[in-house]
């Protein structure tokens, strides 16, 4: 029985990943001057197979929840970006870790370790602001 993956779903959560520690990652490198930013580059380039097929799925124009809500706009302090950034990339990976459960349990298990790897990173991270 062939699976057929939500390509779309993987595509979203994808970018979420990548775009969520990125966020971090230059915060970091810029402002903390952090060997933590070079392990968070290392997350943003798990390889992902057949990326060439997933992204013909993608729609973003067409996403009905593209508006962003009050909270997503209400950021006071560089920590708030910093945290929701990280949340972002920890809830795509548990997405995107339980999807490849369908096919891949290889790549699963790079999204699951990523995971964990970004609770650890959060805490380091949150220290090294002072917080």
């Amino acid at each position: 029985m062939k699976i057929n993956l939500p390509l779309r779903t993987i595509d979203a959560n994808l970018n979420r990943f990548k775009e969520g520690i990125r966020v971090v990652e230059d915060i970091l490198r810029y402002e903390f001057n952090s060997p933590l930013a070079k392990e968070l580059k290392k997350l943003r380039h798990i390889k992902i197979p057949n990326y060439d097929e997933i992204i013909k799925y993608r729609d973003s124009i067409n996403d009905i929840l593209k508006p962003s809500t009050k909270e997503e706009l209400n950021r006071k302090e560089l920590k708030d970006i910093v945290i929701s950034n990280l949340k972002r990339a920890q809830e795509s990976a548990r997405v995107l870790e339980e999807i490849y459960k369908l096919t891949d349990i290889k790549t699963s298990e790079k999204f699951k370790n990523a995971r964990y790897l970004l609770y650890n990173y959060e805490k380091e991270i949150l220290i090294l602001m002072g917080i």
